[in-house]
């Protein structure tokens, strides 16, 4: 991938040279080892060519991987207002990049790096690895990537951790307060066959939730349509919507519990069939049942009270994930087991019917 100054196509001194994918380029910041750009301002447009090694990337991944110190909110809004430029025109921030397309980058500041952005990089615990893939047991309150006042997420900490590695790349997102099995590609051939599973539905997805209120403990399929906008401060949000995007969350009873000042709550467990933003949040929330500790779309004055009786987290836990391993063709199932957060606040609670304690699938000693 090539990074280009208008004035490199008539210069042959500062004619670009390829770096690693979002890595460095001639024109580029220079960067320190830990990969945060020592940059300030980008006075001029710049050209970026997609090669191999870059197509089948959103076009937002790709900014957030080169515009190291901008804000999400702000790379966003240079997306909504055609600034940034996908072959000339105006594109969208999923669009899916080719080799051989151009995107335009328009003049933009960046932030110094922090102090916190020089710190030792954090070793995250390893549920699986080969050499196409890391699976990793993502905790609660870590952001997957940098940007937004972030300093770095788990992208950038494992490369920093892993330098002598060529090539690391999300294969997919967790929002930041949620925690548990995450996959992170080796290889560009690894990433583009597994986010191709799960764009086709391929794969199995389960989560672990807490909501408020009493969720049957039987199924049931949630299939309203998601639409997602952006506030005036820059914030993602999604809400129900006839015009949204489809969305299949099919949600399971597991376990009921009952806590002074909170009332009866549910263990549920969730397996998604598409991934939309926010998809269990918002479909759980609109269905009645909100998720503890979700600061977006729970009940905010309830969430203050769980903060102050100590369960100061949002209760979304990605447990179970299977999918076809790349290398191998072999199926495989990855578990991160029930935190104990969760266990925590149940063990708290009464359960409300003997026998129903039992019922917690993923929880300790479940694989």
């Amino acid at each position: 991938m090539k990074v280009l100054r208008p004035e490199a196509h008539n210069s042959p001194a500062s004619a670009p040279t390829n770096g690693r994918s979002g890595g460095q380029t001639a024109s580029s910041p220079p960067e320190s080892a830990d990969g945060q750009a020592h940059a300030r301002t980008d006075a001029q447009v710049a050209y970026v060519d997609i090669d191999e090694s870059a197509a089948g990337q959103r076009l937002d991944n790709l900014l957030i991987r080169l515009c190291k110190g901008v804000p999400k909110s702000h790379l966003y809004r240079l997306i909504r207002s055609g600034q940034v430029r996908l072959n000339g025109k105006r594109c969208t921030a999923d669009a899916r990049l080719a080799e051989g397309d151009r995107v335009r980058l328009p003049p933009m500041r960046r932030a110094e790096p922090s102090a916190a952005a020089s710190a030792p990089p954090v070793e995250f615990p390893v549920i699986f690895e080969n050499d196409g893939l890391i699976v990793i047991d993502k905790p609660a309150g870590v952001a997957v990537h940098g940007g937004s006042g972030v300093s770095s997420g788990v992208i950038e900490q494992l490369r920093a951790a892993r330098p002598q590695a060529r090539f690391l790349e999300l294969v997919h997102r967790l929002d930041r307060d949620t925690s548990g099995v995450m996959m992170i590609a080796k290889k560009r051939s690894a990433l583009v066959e597994l986010q191709r599973q799960l764009r086709e539905r391929l794969s199995d997805k389960r989560y672990l939730a807490i909501v408020l209120g009493r969720w049957p403990l039987r199924s049931k399929r949630l299939t309203d349509p998601l639409y997602k906008f952006v506030t005036p401060e820059g914030e993602r949000r999604v809400m129900v919507r006839a015009d949204g995007q489809s969305a299949a969350t099919t949600v399971t009873g597991l376990r009921h519990a009952s806590l002074p000042g909170v009332g009866i709550c549910t263990l549920v467990e969730c397996r998604i069939e598409t991934g939309r933003t926010h998809q269990i949040r918002v479909h759980l929330s609109h269905a009645g049942f909100p998720l503890l500790g979700d600061e977006k779309y729970g009940v905010f004055d309830l969430n203050k009270s769980l903060d102050k009786m100590g369960h100061k987290r949002m209760f979304l836990h990605a447990f179970s994930l299977t999918i076809r391993e790349p290398l191998s063709g072999s199926t495989q199932r990855f578990v991160s087991p029930m935190p104990d957060a969760f266990e925590g606040f149940l063990d708290a609670g009464a359960a409300a019917a003997p026998g129903e304690a039992q019922r917690v699938a993923g929880g300790r000693g479940h694989r």
